[in-house]
């Protein structure tokens, strides 16, 4: 889909009867063409120069096959948004913030541009398989993303021009100049700023509320019709200001940042953890995990319609995994480990060894005369928030404005900061089974999970 077939405006229309918070603020050689794209979170969203001509290129457009929360579209029906749309919604919103905190124009112009490009290197069906991809490359989709935007030649992605539109694209790294922006400034953005004299600008992309998670918080519990998720974004961004080089809400937006953790917390523990959408999501990490292409294709520069076409027509335990998702034939959970009884040395060693879960599973498959694959080991929540050395305080503060001082929420209120560490399930790991096994293995599977190898 290219922006040229969006429904947009003329570059001499006047602005919509409902315009962008702010305009992108950008002098763009020649004559400018402008661009709206209609969002149903945002409103028109603002394309001109840069962004307008990212838009377009491959790299960008392969995330409209993406989407946001997975599998989750198992269990809502209505959230088959895509990765670009909330990349279109990080753009608006990181102008937005930086037009409150009253940045430079080239400055902010950089740090929309990284929320537009920050989720590039995401592989399908977004951080569903971020641990399948950790295992096999040894990077994070972060990582991915900061090769990507500096031309790191990666298996997949440089033939995705070709493959999607005939013909070979620009470079990324070439058009990011093209447009005066250095392909390793902007990669720095992409990765969390810790240190240096702009905080902020860290905060703004990857803080305890950036524009990343506004948007994705917003825009989940709007497609999935999760109330508890709705948090009031316009205020935050109204009260957003940059106070001794950090992002900082004033005191009258105190409630919206404190609706903000709340609506965060509780969409991770109904949404991002229901419990079918983890069963749907260990079923494809199972099938990935397990399919002999896993090693050999660039899988993670793919699609999902690409994947699961892919794994469908496996043989084995992947096909079969792959065909009970399209058909949402899942398979039942039998059991879990409360926290308070769980093994997490045992557990978190697992977390780290996929091979050795992955053995494990089989072991336990076979003493139930099952199938390799029809049996798996949820870890997700191994590792307890007590196991950090800063599991005291959560790990990035929250800065509010009280008779003009900038403090640290968390500190200033314990009751968030112990909110903040409440764990997102009860649970240590969980055992789902094939619907054929769900007896047999219920009376055994607590006992076999707090005896791990």
């Amino acid at each position: 889909m290219n922006p040229a077939n969006y429904n947009v405006l003329p570059a001499n229309a006047p602005p919509p009867a409902r315009p962008p918070l702010c305009g992108c603020g950008m002098a763009v050689r020649g004559a400018v063409t402008r661009k709206y794209i209609f969002d149903p979170v945002h409103g028109p969203i603002e394309l001109s120069g840069l962004s307008l001509a990212l838009v377009g290129h491959p790299l960008v457009q392969r995330l409209w096959g993406i989407r946001q929360t997975g599998l989750a579209q198992l269990v809502f029906p209505g959230a088959n948004h895509t990765r670009l749309e909330h990349s279109l919604g990080v753009l608006f919103l990181a102008r937005a913030m930086s037009e409150a905190m009253e940045l430079p124009e080239r400055e902010a112009h950089a740090i929309s541009i990284a929320g537009l490009l920050h989720d590039l290197g995401h592989t399908p069906y977004s951080h569903t398989l971020e641990p399948v991809l950790r295992e096999l490359t040894g990077r994070s989709h972060e990582d991915m993303t900061r090769a990507l935007v500096e031309g790191e030649p990666l298996a997949g992605f440089r033939s995705l021009g070709e493959r999607l539109s005939g013909s070979p694209s620009e470079e990324l790294p070439t058009l990011l100049e093209r447009h005066g922006i250095p392909p390793r400034e902007l990669s720095r953005l992409l990765g969390p700023q810790r240190e240096g004299g702009k905080p902020y600008v860290g905060e703004m992309l990857h803080g305890a509320i950036d524009a990343d998670r506004v948007d994705y918080l917003e825009r989940d519990a709007r497609y999935t019709g999760v109330g508890p998720g709705i948090i009031d974004a316009h205020r935050l961004l109204e009260t957003a200001r940059r106070v001794d080089g950090h992002l900082a809400f004033e005191e009258k937006g105190r409630a919206a940042v404190e609706g903000f953790l709340l609506a965060r917390s509780l969409m991770y523990s109904s949404v991002y953890y229901n419990k079918t959408v983890r069963i749907a999501e260990m079923m494809l990490q199972g099938a990935v995990e397990r399919w002999p292409g896993a090693r050999s294709e660039p899988w993670y520069a793919w699609t999902d319609g690409d994947l699961l076409c892919r794994l469908k027509t496996s043989e084995g335990v992947p096909g079969e995994l792959a065909r009970r998702l399209e058909v949402r034939q899942l398979y039942k959970r039998v059991a879990t480990l409360d926290r308070t009884d769980a093994p997490f040395r045992e557990l978190s060693r697992l977390v780290r060894d996929p091979a050795a879960r992955r053995a494990w599973e089989e072991e336990l498959s076979s003493r139930l005369r099952a199938r390799p694959g029809e049996l798996l080991i949820d870890l997700a929540q191994a590792l307890p928030v007590s196991a950090s050395p800063r599991s005291r305080r959560p790990p990035d503060p929250v800065w509010v404005l009280r008779n003009g001082q900038r403090r640290d929420l968390y500190r200033d209120d314990p009751i968030w900061a112990a909110w903040a560490l409440r764990p997102v399930v009860p649970w240590a790991a969980a055992m789902y089974v094939s619907p054929r096994l769900r007896r047999s293995a219920s009376t055994r599977a607590t006992r076999w999970l707090g005896d791990p190898p």
